[in-house]
């Protein structure tokens, strides 16, 4: 449980503008999808996923470095890495463990026999986007354990986007389609309280030295 006191003492620290801000940016994050990477081998790539996300309002991106184990590069993520969480996974598996644990459907971002064209994608289904490497795209194990296949129609001779121009199209689809239903795709009220608690701490100068003598007083 949040400490509520503490919360409220934090928030003296900031302008009234900023909690504002960050009220207004929370009432439209979601963990509703969330988004995947694999071994993405260029580190640009996985940062400006990471931006697209935060942009889009996705709260939660799952980072799996089973060969390739490189940091965000934050000039490319342009502070996204403050506001967005990220889980770090070595395998494959361990991660779609988790997401299916955690109610997600798996969806692999590729063309396949049986996949779906975005603008017929169910967005009313709790979903993880996979994205893969820029040369070989997802894994078989990812194909392999995906519930459906996704693709965005192209009618050129170029056959790919980068993955963070197809990350961004679909998040803004998706996310535009979500937030025009009925589905409650908003974070609950206590992840909204932690992530007020998480957003102001990383905001406040010497923030540790505040809480301390918070709890010392």
């Amino acid at each position: 449980m949040i400490d509520l006191k503490l919360l409220e003492h934090l928030e003296t620290y900031i302008t009234e503008h900023r909690k504002t801000r960050f009220e207004s940016v929370l009432s439209q994050r979601t963990k509703f999808y969330t988004v995947a990477t694999e071994d993405v081998y260029q580190l640009h790539n996985t940062s400006a996923v990471l931006r697209s996300c935060d942009v889009f309002g996705i709260q939660e991106v799952n980072v799996i470095e089973e060969r390739n184990v490189k940091s965000i590069d934050r000039e490319i993520a342009m502070g996204a890495q403050k506001w967005v969480d990220l889980n770090r996974y070595h395998t494959v598996n361990n991660c779609i463990q988790d997401l299916k644990q955690n109610g997600y459907q798996i969806v692999a971002t590729t063309p396949h026999t049986n996949d779906c064209a975005l603008h017929e994608f169910d967005f009313t289904k709790k979903s993880c986007f996979f994205f893969g490497k820029e040369t070989d795209g997802l894994s078989q194990d990812v194909l392999d354990a995906a519930d459906c296949y996704l693709k965005i129609p192209m009618v050129g001779f170029t056959e790919s986007l980068n993955i963070s121009v197809s990350a961004a199209i679909i998040l803004q689809h998706v996310t535009t389609k979500l937030k025009q239903s009925s589905i409650n795709w908003q974070l609950t009220e206590e992840e909204l309280l932690e992530k007020r608690l998480d957003w102001v701490t990383k905001t406040i100068k010497k923030s540790d030295d505040i809480i301390k003598r918070f709890y010392n007083e």
